[in-house]
């Protein structure tokens, strides 16, 4: 028996899940956009030659992922980023007794840089790349909590080194309203650090305080990496959740 007998078979995906990943395409590529309506059920499951139920398998999985949002007798739309949509999603710092939080940022600077091996490799980009690199500070009712840098692709988002001049508090709605980059999920690594330098600095605390250490990527629909963020946490009266 020849090797290729043992070899393992690829497994086809279901019909609704090739069509999911066709319709995500198209999003991805700026044929429908955030806010827009996607072309009637049986319209598209015209085009592509399946039953409608089909389709609708496709778009209920898209609904569940949170790329479109289907509504009661006017359609599915593809979704739009919203700031208290973006800050309860991806921002799962919590109180202890689970409430959420607001945070409000003060940006430090904004600069451009040779990104490092590691941090362009994150991002998927050539060694000796250059990044726009946003240094900030989060605070709630005025007490800060967080140390971060968002570090982005200087030949993709170049106009964030200046504009807009005020850069608003949840990036993410600004990337895909400006920029056409719709953050769809994140990869995020955790680990235990010590303050240090102008992170201790602007957190108000001492050098060797432990702090949450945050590495994440933000991804598109396509999963190609979008923003590397790095972020120290001061989790004295905070904790961090997530649902897995």
């Amino acid at each position: 028996m020849s090797n290729s007998e043992h070899a393992p078979r690829p497994i086809a995906q279901p019909l609704h899940r090739q069509l999911r990943d066709l319709m995500m395409a198209r999003i991805d590529a700026g044929e429908w956009s955030p806010g827009t309506y996607l072309p009637p059920e049986t319209r598209l499951a015209e085009e592509y030659g399946v039953a409608v139920g089909t389709l609708r398998k496709a778009l209920l999985d898209m609904a569940a992922e949170g790329v479109v949002v289907r509504r009661q007798g006017k359609g599915t739309v593809v979704a739009s980023h919203d700031s208290d949509a973006v800050l309860f999603r991806f921002f799962n710092l919590r109180r202890p007794d689970g409430s959420t939080l607001r945070p409000e940022s003060r940006v430090l600077s904004r600069a451009r840089i040779r990104g490092s091996a590691e941090d362009v490799r994150a991002l998927g980009l050539a060694d000796g790349a250059e990044l726009v690199c946003i240094t900030r500070v989060r605070e709630v009712e005025g007490a800060p909590i967080l140390y971060e840098h968002i570090l982005l692709d200087a030949a993709r988002f170049s106009a964030l080194e200046t504009q807009p001049e005020i850069l608003p508090n949840t990036l993410y709605q600004l990337y895909q309203l400006d920029m056409g980059a719709t953050v769809h999920r994140a990869h995020e690594a955790l680990r235990a650090v010590q303050a240090e330098g102008e992170c201790a600095r602007e957190l108000g605390v001492s050098d060797g305080t432990p702090l949450l250490h945050i590495r994440r990527v933000a991804l598109d629909y396509g999963g190609a990496p979008i923003e590397l963020r790095v972020s120290w946490v001061n989790t004295q009266s905070l904790q961090y959740e997530t649902v897995v």
